[in-house]
Formats: structure tokens, C-alpha cells, sequence
């Protein structure tokens, strides 16, 4: 799973790096509106499919059919809701520009949703050596394809044509890898029960993208998209290395969890563990980050991005504190505890939605960053709070 997030973000910094030299922010900025757009809405229909198919004891073929049904049901309601939102996103942040690539990404969620819901037997199996070829090669697609349309083109709708390539080539590759292959089936029952478990993941991830999300929101909407640009720049390149270590962790955990989530004490310590390792992983990243902002943003940037330097400190603290928050979400996950992540997510959207809004607009994108971490700090005394309830067998 290192090897996987690693080269996943050497492509990712290698394609910003290439096109940020390319594109401007405002460029940038463009390409940020249609991406929020796209979270939000998967976001509010996601089903938590790959969360249930790993919670599951039994095989994943069990349920194959009807995750299959619901993953393209899904695919095809975004994109109709992108389609038909285009007008109100357009005037809501005043970027007319921002449209064709609105269009372009309804077809990425439509093709997505084709997607063999196979895949996750990787990370149920724990074979995470098939999932790092399987998944690098669609991120070189992504890269490589938006990468070469950008010097074609110098336009943003590069980088989603990049995502669609992508798209595509995963709907091919996740039925060629695997012989089990789903089949359009109404079997409701079925289908009730995978959306019925998923209803808190829903919960948990709306909020969880309000959270991540709502002050590039705000950022676009206050200050414009060349500010937006600026932010998600800074955002990404702060949170990038103490994200990925978070990430890694959580992948290869939440299955490991579900596994002993019956023997208490092997998973308590297994998660103390967890979390002290993250700690010690991220803090040094962060310090990093804090200590040589400059020199990061020349090399990864240019020297036309410099001003996010203030906001890009801040937002390494932050992501230093996520990181270690999202190691608990495994935890609760494992024991199908979706709202307590909820409650979370809830607890910081509520911290940064009270000073998004006057901070971005006294101090611009430092402020949003100033915000984002604030919130962050409001959600740890949810985990702290319900942690000890689960060793002590009590309900939550």
C-alpha cells in the first residue's frame, strides 16, 4: 500500500508540477468547481458498497449483482443531477468557463459506475500487492493522458479528460482481471440491505466532504477562481505526504480490524499501535512542509504560486491533526460504527462553517486555512468521547 500511494502521488506531483507551468490558477481554479460539484454528489448518493462488501463475513459474490445494480443506478443519477445543475453552479460562482468541464464530468460519474464491484476483494483478501499494479496503472492513464493533452490543448478540461480516459480503462481492466462478473439483476432484498447499511456511510461522507470541502466552497465563491486555484494548490501539496501516510494505514487496517473486531483487547492494542505509528510517521512530514514551504513550492510549483506560502504552513498543522483523527475511522468503521464518524465530521463541519465565511474574508485564503484547522480540532472530542465505550462492550 506504500508502494501504491507513493507512486499515485509521485504521478499526481508530477502532473501538477508539468501543468501548473502550463495552466494558471484561475485555470485551476476552473477544474476545482467542477471537481466540488462531483464530490458533492457522490457524495450525497454514495452507498457505502465497498464498506459493506468488506464488513460482510461472506464472499463478495454474494452481493455482487445487486452492488453492481445500485453502483450504475448511482452513476447515472449524478450524472443527470450534473447536467441538470449546470445553470445554478455556473451563477452560484460566477464562472461561466466552468460548464464544458461540468458536462465532461457527469460522463466521468456515468462511466464509473460500470465498475466491476469485484475490485474490493483486494483489499478484503488483503492482496494489496494486485491492488498496487492495478491501481497504478490506471493512475499513469490519468496522468499521462492529462499530462499530454495539456501541452496540446493549455486548457483545463485536460485534466478531466485525463479522469474519463481513466474511467474508462477501470470499467475495462475490473472485468478482464476478474472471471466473476456481475450481471444486471434485481434482486431487492439485496439491494435493500446494501443501501440500508450504507445510509451512515452516506451520513458520514456527506459530512465528511462538507468538512474537506466547504471552505474551497467559500474560497471560490468570496474571493473567485484564481484564489480557488491558489487554495487547492496549497491544500494539496501541505496535506500530501502526512495525507498519504493516514491513507495508507487506513486502507490496511479497516479490513484487519474487521477481521479481530471479536477478540477486544488484540484490537484495542492493535490500534493504539496504529495510531502511535501514524504520529510518529506524520509529524516529521509536517514538519517538513513548515520548515521548507519555500523551496517545496518552487520546485513543485513555480514561482508564480509563492503567495499560498502562509496558507500552505497552516494547512501542514492540519493535516498533521487529520491524519491522525482519520486513524480512528478505521476503528470505528470495523465495527460498524459509521455514525460515530458521522458525529465526527459533523462536530468539525459545525467548527469551520462558524468561521469560514469572516476569516476568508478578512485574511483570504490564509484565513480559510486558519478555519480548516480550527474545525479539525473540534472533532476529536467525538473520538475521545466514544473510544473508551467500545472496550467497555457498552453501547454507543
Amino acid at each position: 500500500m506504500t508502494g501504491l500511494r507513493g507512486v499515485v502521488r509521485i504521478l499526481g506531483v508530477v502532473k501538477i508540477a508539468i501543468l501548473a507551468r502550463i495552466l494558471t490558477p484561475a485555470q485551476f481554479g476552473i477544474f476545482g468547481i467542477a471537481l466540488l460539484i462531483l464530490g458533492l454528489l457522490e457524495t450525497l448518493t454514495e452507498t457505502g458498497i465497498n464498506i459493506f462488501l468488506i464488513q460482510e463475513k461472506g464472499s463478495t459474490e454474494d452481493y455482487l449483482d445487486s452492488a453492481w445494480v445500485v453502483s450504475i443506478l448511482r452513476g447515472t443519477i449524478i450524472a443527470l443531477l450534473i447536467l441538470f445543475t449546470v445553470p445554478f453552479v455556473v451563477t452560484f460562482f460566477k464562472s461561466p468557463a466552468s460548464a464544458p468541464l461540468l458536462y465532461l464530468v457527469a460522463g466521468v460519474a456515468f462511466i464509473r459506475g460500470f465498475i466491476n464491484p469485484m475490485e474490493v476483494q483486494f483489499q478484503k483478501t488483503l492482496h494489496f500487492k494486485k491492488e498496487f499494479l492495478f491501481q497504478s496503472v490506471l493512475f499513469l492513464v490519468d496522468a499521462g493522458g492529462a499530462i499530454a493533452l495539456g501541452f496540446l490543448t493549455r486548457s483545463e478540461s485536460a485534466l478531466v479528460y485525463g479522469m474519463l480516459m481513466a474511467a474508462v480503462f477501470e470499467v475495462i481492466l475490473s472485468f478482464t482481471v476478474f472471471k466473476k462478473k456481475p450481471k444486471f439483476a434485481f434482486e431487492l432484498e439485496r439491494i435493500k440491505k446494501v443501501i440500508n447499511a450504507g445510509k451512515w456511510v452516506t451520513g458520514a461522507g456527506t459530512f465528511s466532504y462538507l468538512f474537506q470541502n466547504i471552505d474551497n466552497i467559500v474560497v471560490a465563491r468570496v474571493l473567485g477562481t484564481p484564489s480557488l486555484g491558489l487554495y487547492q494548490q496549497a491544500y494539496r501539496i501541505s496535506t500530501l505526504p502526512v495525507s498519504e501516510v493516514g491513507q495508507i494505514f487506513n486502507k490496511v487496517t479497516f479490513p484487519i480490524f474487521v477481521k479481530i473486531s471479536g477478540e477486544k483487547f488484540r484490537l484495542r492494542v492493535a490500534y493504539i499501535k496504529t495510531l502511535l505509528l501514524v504520529f510518529g510517521l506524520v509529524l516529521p512530514f509536517g514538519l517538513l512542509v513548515i520548515l521548507f514551504s519555500k523551496p517545496i513550492i518552487l520546485l513543485i510549483l513555480g514561482p508564480g504560486w509563492l503567495s499560498i506560502e502562509p496558507a500552505l504552513k497552516v494547512l501542514a498543522v492540519f493535516g498533521i491533526l487529520k491524519s491522525v483523527l482519520n486513524s480512528s475511522y478505521s476503528l470505528f468503521l470495523s465495527l460498524k460504527l459509521q455514525r460515530v464518524v458521522m458525529y465526527s465530521e459533523l462536530a468539525g463541519i459545525i467548527g469551520i462553517g462558524a468561521l469560514i465565511v469572516p476569516l476568508t474574508t478578512q485574511f483570504g485564503i490564509l484565513g480559510a486555512s486558519y478555519a480548516a484547522l480550527l474545525g479539525s480540532l473540534l472533532s476529536i472530542p467525538v473520538i475521545i468521547y466514544n473510544y473508551p465505550k467500545i472496550f467497555r462492550d457498552e453501547k454507543i
